[in-house]
């Protein structure tokens, strides 16, 4: 059972100006690098680019899914990379933004990038920005000098990482998304018009998230604790298992159906997502909620 952190979740802080990135990021082995490129079926970019950082998102979308089973599993999440790695690679797991999102930094700094992690607060639906990091997204710079936003760990969202310094609208497979400044300094990430988070861009160490995560985790309040999700991008459009209902989108095309039985809902898990469960995760919480974040 996992102690729950004493520190509360942290309070919104102003951006500083020239504030540094944490120091001594965790810096991954050749192996780890090579083993997490075969993980997401992908090439070593020959450089630290825009090309190889576009390709390595995109195949991260397609093969690593976006889900809360260890919430439903009773397993510890553990905000630490080498855990992380272990999760994505090792037992080649998913998990929410800040296990993807952060195991996707640890391959981008293996492989020439520089990442910062910045704290996000998600948009409900009444327009209200949620907790101070409710969410976690990358800012990535490229040998070339290049920023961009990227963000493997939000469901159904941008296929590309967007260019930061670009305000104008940015055409996407997953919509048309811009960035547009506020008066606090912060950037929200508008898909289609709609707000969906707001990114403080202060870079943030990743001890910083373990309030948020357990908030996520715990809380009666979020809908992880209440809800069951496993959602993967694919070539034609997402597959998704919600609890026990499998929902398949290939471009206009939706359909939903029930599984019949845990050894239907194992099967999917093990052929739709590569992942095999010695135990189906029980929503002890709330009713499932389908729409992944």
């Amino acid at each position: 059972m996992t102690t729950r952190p004493t520190a509360s979740v942290p309070s919104e802080s102003p951006v500083p100006s020239g504030a540094p990135v944490p120091s001594d990021p965790f810096v991954p082995t050749a192996g780890d690098v090579r083993a997490y490129l075969r993980r997401i079926d992908a090439e070593r970019p020959d450089r630290a680019d825009a090309e190889g950082l576009r390709e390595l998102h995109l195949r991260h979308l397609r093969t690593v899914p976006f889900e809360n089973l260890s919430i439903h599993l009773g397993e510890d999440i553990v905000l630490e990379e080498k855990a992380l790695l272990d999760k994505v690679i090792g037992a080649h797991r998913g998990g929410f933004c800040y296990e993807i999102n952060t195991a996707f930094a640890v391959l981008l700094r293996g492989l020439g990038y520089r990442v910062s992690l910045l704290q996000a607060r998600v948009f409900g639906p009444e327009g209200r920005v949620g907790i101070p990091y409710d969410h976690m997204a990358l800012l990535v710079e490229t040998v070339d000098g290049e920023r961009w936003l990227a963000d493997v760990g939000f469901g159904d969202h941008s296929h590309f990482p967007l260019r930061y310094e670009d305000r104008s609208d940015q055409a996407d497979p997953g919509g048309v998304f811009r960035l547009v400044d506020t008066a606090e300094g912060d950037v929200d990430v508008l898909r289609d018009g709609k707000p969906q988070y707001r990114v403080e861009l202060r870079p943030r160490g990743l001890a910083d998230f373990t309030a948020g995560a357990w908030y996520h985790r715990t809380s009666p309040d979020s809908h992880f604790p209440r809800s069951l999700v496993c959602s993967l991008l694919t070539e034609e459009g997402r597959i998704t298992l919600s609890d026990r209902k499998l929902i398949t989108r290939a471009g206009s095309e939706r359909d939903e159906r029930i599984l019949d039985g845990e050894d239907e809902v194992r099967g999917a898990y093990r052929e739709l997502f590569g992942i095999e469960l010695d135990a189906l995760p029980v929503v002890r919480g709330g009713i499932s909620d389908s729409n992944p974040r």
